[in-house]
């Protein structure tokens, strides 16, 4: 049983931060499109970005104020223009963006952080981000945990949010998190921005060590389509308000906390998989057996991308061959006579032999699934052992249906 309990607040739920979403005229529907996220006090700062060589000038941004402060107190996000590929006049934009949120604040401009998306080689309609500023600064509160998961997202079909508390030191604890992402979503960070807020105090080289940690098991271990984008960024801020003590050194506390981030980010990182552009149902992957957990992980990876695996899922297709097929390409070294396949309830293959199994009944298995989507009933199981290893490592995805197609043939008109 989980140490913590899920409570209402998103990621104002933690102690001293106000959020905030607002349209400001960025994006051409007129939809929400610019967020923001204060803390009340300067705040410890970590991040995990894009793993791409081509990046958004918002990454760049982040990367280079995390290198010389390990805090900051806002994080300023816009969508409708990914500001990547933009060349100076995009890094221009993004310090510019900075300096004007900081301003209205009256912060130093070292304590902002920026994320940016939407298109990719569209700068940020400065006009309409300078006239929005002043607005969205304005609308801060500490209900606005849902406003601002609401102005952060594109193709997304619903808001992602969560928030957990734990008790450390007979005080309680808590972490809150916002994300956005439907496609372009693939291990080594995917279309995806992900805000964390935390009232804990914990010293900056250990909460970076945790949110790496906890992005390798959640978002690094999602997959809808196999492409990484210029902009994913995850950024987490940890501002002491709890009043507990501070957490320096790995021991039972530092567990505990990290615990609760990783489940806060496996939660999020399962609703974008959940919202993938298209997508009828979410894939959820467990490998054991094998040699380590990042082993395990890769397997699990391998067969949650798998566009075989995930078009058979959408045709309700219980072919196991498909995952045996993707866990053997997975790079990881097992004995084919150890592997064993389940979808569900339905044992397919064991001990390398494959087995008589119901098809109509795993089809309606799979069927069941796609009805039960954005009910958190839409799960399909995809169970793998490759030994007798300790390595233990999940995976998600969605499956791979017509309307992926449609929704990225028509993104730019």
């Amino acid at each position: 049983m989980a140490d913590w309990q899920k409570i209402t607040g998103g990621i104002t739920a933690p102690r001293g931060y106000q959020a905030a979403g607002i349209t400001a005229g960025l994006k051409p529907s007129g939809l929400p499109d610019l967020a923001l996220i204060f803390s009340d006090v300067e705040a410890i700062a970590a991040g995990v970005f894009t793993t791409s060589q081509v990046k958004a000038a918002c990454v760049d941004y982040c990367r280079q104020r995390l290198q010389a402060k390990h805090s900051a107190r806002a994080i300023l996000c816009n969508a409708g223009q990914a500001n990547a590929a933009t060349g100076n006049q995009g890094w221009f934009d993004a310090l510019e963006s900075g300096m004007a949120v900081a301003q209205a604040l009256n912060i130093p401009s070292e304590s902002v952080l920026l994320a940016s998306t939407g298109v990719i080689g569209q700068r940020i309609k400065m006009d309409a981000l300078r006239s929005g500023i002043p607005k969205l600064v304005a609308a801060l509160s500490e209900t606005g945990s849902d406003a601002a998961a609401g102005a952060i997202i594109t193709t997304d079909l619903v808001p992602k949010s969560i928030a957990l508390e734990t008790t450390i030191g007979d005080r309680p604890v808590r972490i809150g998190g916002i994300a956005k992402g439907s496609g372009m979503i693939h291990p080594n960070m995917a279309t995806m921005l992900a805000f964390v807020t935390c009232d804990a105090a914990v010293s900056p080289g250990l909460w970076q060590q945790m949110l790496a940690r906890a992005a390798d098991r959640s978002f690094n271990s999602i997959t809808v389509d196999g492409d990484t984008s210029t902009n994913d960024s995850l950024i987490a801020l940890a501002n002491g308000q709890s009043r507990t003590p501070a957490i320096t050194e790995v021991g039972a506390e530092s567990e505990r906390l990290e615990a609760m981030l990783t489940a806060v980010c496996q939660h999020l990182a399962k609703a974008i998989a959940r919202d993938g552009e298209g997508a009828t149902c979410l894939i959820e992957v467990e490998v054991t057996g094998a040699h380590d957990e990042l082993s395990a992980r890769q397997i699990a990876k391998t067969i949650a991308g798998s566009s075989l695996v995930k078009s058979a899922i959408f045709g309700r297709d219980p072919n196991w061959g498909r995952i045996a097929a993707a866990a053997g390409r997975a790079g990881v070294l097992f004995e084919q006579e150890n592997l064993q396949i389940k979808l569900g309830n339905f044992l397919m293959l064991e001990n390398g032999q494959p087995l008589t199994f119901d098809r109509a009944a795993a089809s309606a298995y799979l069927k069941q699934a796609a009805m039960g989507a954005y009910l958190q009933e839409d799960t399909v199981l995809i169970s793998v052992s490759v030994g007798n290893g300790y390595g233990v490592g999940k995976a998600w995805g969605c499956d791979l249906s017509y309307d992926y197609v449609r929704i990225n043939a028509e993104y730019t008109t």
